[in-house]
């Protein structure tokens, strides 16, 4: 699989406003073994995404957590975008400890792809998980989070 980060990164920023609006940096867009595909979007240090301790506030790491996953759902399956529309179905997501400081969304796709892509040829609506590690540019984990998708046939 070859993925375009800055076709991926530009295509998150045009069709999700909100991303920009934040100022989420893509870092990393690229394939991993067996067909897998990670993720990797930077919120940087604001004040106007702050919380009352002088963190990024938590619907700001969570955007930066569903950002990343959609990154990953878009380099795994855009080019089935003429067929089938990607949709977040739900998701979760645990904070663990303070973060301060610009923070990191590391995603990672949590099915092969081929599967996916089968149920979908298949008929089926196929629901798969992203899974995202938030942490401060140290490495310092902060949050965890699970998004879970669908491609809804067109």
């Amino acid at each position: 699989m070859t993925i375009d980060s800055r076709q991926v990164a530009a295509g998150m920023l045009e069709a999700v406003p909100f991303a920009r609006t934040l100022g989420l940096e893509f870092v990393e867009v690229a394939p991993e073994a067996e067909g897998g595909v990670r993720a990797v979007v930077r919120l940087p240090d604001s004040p106007a995404t702050h919380n009352h301790i002088g963190g990024p506030h938590a619907g700001a790491m969570f955007t930066v957590g569903e950002t990343a996953s959609g990154a990953v759902v878009l380099a795994a399956f855009g080019q089935l975008l003429d067929r089938a529309v990607p949709l977040a179905v739900r998701a979760e997501i645990a904070y663990q400890k303070l973060a301060m400081g610009p923070v990191l969304a590391t995603a990672r796709l949590g099915r092969p792809a081929v599967e996916v892509i089968e149920e979908l040829e298949a008929g089926q609506r196929p629901e798969f998980p992203v899974a995202v590690e938030i942490a401060t540019e140290a490495g310092k984990p902060t949050a965890v989070m699970t998004v879970i998708w669908t491609l809804r046939p067109n």
